[in-house]
């Protein structure tokens, strides 16, 4: 039969994917307590100014912040979405922790996937190269590729590196744009476009198809912030920062 949604993978395995980083979307907006948002400490100096200069009140302020930092966990799991994606097309599988994030089965094929082309600095440029350079050595018939999801273009290409004044390169270490690589192993060029394409109708599938009374209050923080203030009588700026800073010389006079 048919597939409902894209053809390289089953319609099962997309749900599945969809239904794995719904999971996650959860998890994060269900953890942002005021313990976890307070963990990285929070700068209220940035938060005055942003406030100011963008003319913004303090409690559209900080759940702008909270926002930005479930944001922040989410880019994570879009990576992995799309390993899970790929991992489901025949032939191929996801890598579990084992070094790799996608495979070929029959070991021709290595690869790690970074959503966005810009997530590496120098040393963690170096570690990748030499770690799909190893899996190159070990598998003479295997080619090995760093896929930007996100890329700034389309290519497939040798990659070729000037890494802290080194020149780095080997005949089958790549680099690829997320297109490039969904058209490789699915053998059909508009592969992420179909996915692109038929996103908004299968997450309204997925939504539907499950049971949402389980799910818990999201973003506690500014709650538990606010509960505090009404004790205090301190404006939410100056909660946060003597909750995070009281030890600081004269912030306990706040």
């Amino acid at each position: 039969m048919k597939n409902k949604y894209v053809n390289f993978i089953s319609d099962d395995h997309l749900l599945s994917c969809i239904g794995n980083l719904h999971n996650a979307y959860l998890k994060a907006k269900n953890n942002i307590t005021k313990k976890n948002f307070y963990s990285n400490k929070v700068d209220t100096i940035k938060l005055t100014f942003d406030a100011k200069f963008n003319n913004i009140d303090e409690e559209s302020l900080i759940q702008a912040e909270i926002l930005r930092q479930i944001d922040k966990s989410i880019n994570n799991s879009i990576g992995t979405f799309h390993e899970q994606i790929l991992g489901g097309i025949i032939g191929f599988e996801v890598g579990n922790l084992s070094g790799f994030d996608i495979k070929a089965k029959d070991d021709t094929l290595f690869a790690d996937i970074k959503n966005k082309h810009n997530t590496m600095n120098s040393s963690s440029a170096e570690s990748l190269f030499q770690k799909l350079k190893g899996y190159a050595d070990n598998y003479k018939k295997a080619k090995c590729y760093w896929v930007q999801i996100l890329a700034k273009g389309s290519f497939c290409e040798l990659w070729t590196a000037d890494i802290n004044g080194k020149e780095y390169s080997h005949s089958r270490v790549y680099k690829i744009s997320g297109d490039q690589f969904y058209s490789l192993l699915s053998g059909q060029e508009d592969a992420l476009f179909q996915l692109y394409k038929i996103l908004p109708t299968a997450i309204k599938d997925y939504l539907k198809s499950i049971d949402h009374s389980e799910e818990v209050v999201e973003n506690s923080a500014l709650d538990e912030i606010k509960s505090e203030i009404k004790k205090t009588k301190r404006s939410v700026l100056d909660q946060i920062t003597f909750e995070n800073y009281s030890y600081y010389l004269g912030f306990d006079k706040l």
